[in-house]
């Protein structure tokens, strides 16, 4: 079943969209997924092949979930993201810059002890 906003999700009965958001993009291999695709259109094969672990029932159940959610669409070239996945992946673009200064700062830490 697919998460949306305003149904029960982990962590929320009422489904406000940000919980919602939070619970889909924590599932298994959303995140990878979304962000794979933030470099381009692929074909099922080729995501498979870039999520070395992922099964291709676990990718199509991903896929199917992602397109009812208006994240990805399939098009002439395979997967690519919609307005709303581009939206997405580029806030998550945002995250991946704090999580580097993050881990830049955290490594500093440890050399000073």
């Amino acid at each position: 079943m697919t998460k949306l906003p305003g149904t029960r999700v982990r962590g929320s009965n009422t489904g406000r969209p940000i919980m919602a958001l939070l619970d889909v993009l924590g599932q298994r291999w959303t995140l990878r997924l979304l962000w794979e695709l933030g470099h381009g259109s692929a074909t099922f094969r080729v995501l498979r092949a870039r999520c070395e672990d992922v099964s291709p029932t676990l990718l199509n159940k991903r896929m199917k979930e992602l397109r009812e959610l208006a994240l990805i669409e399939l098009g002439d070239n395979g997967f690519t993201l919609t307005d709303l996945g581009m939206a997405l992946v580029g806030k998550l673009g945002s995250l991946d810059s704090w999580a580097n200064d993050w881990a830049d700062q955290l490594a500093h830490r440890q050399q000073l002890k």
